[in-house]
């Protein structure tokens, strides 16, 4: 029987000692501590997540800072928390003061769950609202265009002719991956 502790950022910037203080304060040794810095949007693109769930076994203890460290909507909680109890996990929610050993701890699990994508689609609708008021204030105008670089048709053109791969442009005209294949798609709905 372990106790682990689940830690997620949702940059690179933000900074971890807030919540590994309190692993160390359950006395959670570091390599019992996951850490993991990626929006927690898609529970699938979240490898470190991906890795505790299937390393957990019975016994095994989940600590979390919050559920929203954990979960971002109520449908991939409540079946991340299925899959823990189906390996006999106890999860534990500080902030929310949940544990799943208990109806009530389940209960309030669903109830904050439920809560917590409320709040993040309220916080996506104001989002929008405050970019739809910028636009008509002439304050926003969207991202920037990309902007072509002065070879593109004749690399685009042996791109096309299968002369040169698109990594090799991608290379020689010093692109990123997305910015080529946008430049693709860009070109092909203009000609």
């Amino acid at each position: 029987m372990q106790t682990y502790f689940y830690i997620r950022l949702s940059s690179k910037e933000q900074n971890t000692i807030r919540q590994e203080i309190k692993a160390k304060e359950y006395s959670i040794p570091m390599e019992c501590v996951y850490i993991e810095k990626v929006s927690g949007k898609n529970v699938t693109d979240r490898p470190v997540l991906t890795n505790l769930m299937a390393s957990l076994k019975n016994g095994d203890k989940l600590i979390v800072d919050s559920i929203s460290r954990f979960a971002r909507n109520t449908k991939d909680l409540l079946e991340l928390v299925e899959q823990l109890n189906s390996k006999g996990v106890i999860f534990i929610s500080l902030k929310e003061a949940i544990d799943t050993t208990t109806p009530t701890g389940v209960f309030m699990l669903t109830v904050f769950g439920a809560v917590a994508q409320l709040e993040r689609d309220y916080l996506k609708d104001r989002q929008m609202e405050g970019i739809a008021v910028a636009v008509t204030a002439g304050k926003y105008k969207g991202r920037k265009s990309i902007e072509v670089p002065k070879l593109w048709d004749k690399y685009y053109k042996m791109y096309k002719d299968n002369t040169i791969k698109a990594v090799d442009v991608m290379k020689i005209l010093e692109l990123k991956k997305t910015t080529f294949y946008k430049l693709i798609n860009q070109y092909k709905e203009s000609n």
